[in-house]
This record gives structure tokens, sequence and C-alpha cells, in this order.
């Protein structure tokens, strides 16, 4: 009888594999909750719906209150597509104005994993689209470089990033940025199940603009296999750029039966 027993405890746990989203809170996301991205795209044939808001506070009467929907699919091994549809809610003196900030359309692919000498390495391309009240008259490309290495229980993220297009007035929120370069740090703790995040990057929006300096902390935890919040804080470290910013969001990961490839029949099948 413990011969059986032993025997169908094994087969159990072949069986049964960790779900991919188990590791999802390591992820990180652009703004979830810092800046600075990772390397990694979503699990192939995964989808992961995110909802975060983001406050800023750029001086007195000046205020963002963003809440940007975002949609990605691991449509690839290695690659993922993904939309956001930003809304903002934008205070300059006494009112506040609300409307869908432009549409966003993005894709990543990661060339290289990380091996025992070089770092994961992905490249990222997004394109901005003008649509809603606050979306601005502008469209831009934007290309991403993306690096992170691990040591030990902490990563090291590298972002490089630039972007062409129009000129005009951009949108409310979630604009691409003229160019921007950054590095994180991240540590994971209490069961492997919390990520703490710190970042310091530079960024220009437009030519005639000074250049903004900022650092962010943040952390992500995984509330359920599937269900990751995280909440981050950031402000300026030059005289430009917002006074201070707080994100929070949550990230669901997720499959759909039928868009994964059934398994091959055999010939005599």
């Amino acid at each position: 009888m413990r011969a059986r027993l032993v025997l169908l405890l094994a087969f159990l746990g072949g069986a049964v594999r960790p779900a991919a989203a188990q590791i999802d809170y390591r992820n990180l996301d652009d703004d979830r909750p810092t800046f600075i991205e990772d390397a990694y795209p979503v699990e192939r044939f995964a989808f992961e719906l995110l909802a975060p808001w983001r406050y800023e506070r750029a001086g007195p009467g000046q205020s963002l209150h963003l809440f940007v929907p975002e949609l990605a699919w691991g449509v690839l091994p290695n690659a993922q597509l993904g939309l956001k549809t930003p809304i903002a809610g934008a205070r300059d003196g006494d009112g506040t104005s609300w409307g869908l900030a432009g549409v966003r359309a993005f894709a990543l692919y990661n060339f290289f994993t990380e091996g025992m000498t070089y770092p994961a390495i992905s490249l990222r391309t997004d394109l901005a689209l003008p649509a809603g009240s606050l979306g601005g008259d502008v469209t831009r490309f934007g290309l991403k470089a993306i690096a992170t290495r691990s040591f030990g229980p902490h990563r090291v993220h590298l972002n490089l990033a630039g972007s062409a297009g129009g000129d005009g007035e951009g949108p409310a929120g979630e604009p691409l940025a003229r160019w921007s370069a950054g590095a994180a740090v991240d540590r994971t703790i209490i069961r492997e199940s919390l990520l703490l995040v710190a970042e310091a990057y530079a960024i220009e929006h437009h030519p005639d603009e000074p250049t903004e300096v900022l650092a962010s902390i943040g952390a992500r935890m995984q509330l359920r296999p599937t269900l990751v919040i995280d909440a981050g804080v950031g402000r300026r470290l030059t005289r430009n750029g917002p006074d201070f910013a707080i994100t929070l969001g949550l990230s669901h990961a997720f499959g759909v039966t039928w868009l994964m490839p059934r398994p091959a029949r055999g010939a005599g099948q």
C-alpha cells in the first residue's frame, strides 16, 4: 500500500506544473511600478491585463491623474504584443479636464535570455497615436533597448530609448519621450513573493524643454498565483519634472484555451 501511495504522489508531482504567473511579480513593466522595465516578455500564449493608476503633482494648481488599462499577449516564444489606452485627468488652474490621452501599441522581443556571462537583451517598439480629447495631435514611433542581469537575489536593468515623429502637442499622459536613459536594481524578499526596486533616469520630452532627472522606489507583491499588486513613489532630482508621483496598480495573468495550440496527433491516430 505504501509503495502504491509513493508511486501516486510521484505521478502527481510530475503531472502538475506551477503556473507561469507564479513568478509574474518579478516582471517589471514600464511604469509598473517604476519607469524602468526588464527584458522579459509575457509567457508564450499568456495574456496579462494591467490596471495602473498614477498621480503626478507638477506644481501649485498643476496635477495629473492617469489610468492606463493595458493588455499584453505572449504571441510567440520570447515575444509579446500590447495595447494601452491612457485616460487622463489634467488639472491646470481651477478646472480638471478628463479624456482619452491617445492610444499606444507596442511589441517586445527578447533576443537573448540571460546566460552565465551576458545579460538578457530585448528590443521594444512603440507607436503612439493621437486619439481622444487629451491625445494631442502628433504620431510618434519609439525604440527601446533593454538589458537585465541577475546577481543572486538582485537584478540590474538598463533602458535606453528614443523616438521620432511630430513635434506638436503630445498627449496629456504616457507621451513617447524624445529620449530617455536609466537604470534600476531590484531584489526579491519574503519567500520570493515580494520584489523591491529602486531606479534613477533622465528623460527629455521636447528639444525646447530641459532634461528631467528623476528617482523612484517601488514594490510588487504576489497576492495570488495570477494576481499581482504594485505601488511606487517618485520625485525629481533637478528643478524640472513632477514634484512627486505615486503609482498603484493590479495585474492579472490568464490564458485563453482556444488560442493555445493543440498537441500534434501521432501518425497512427
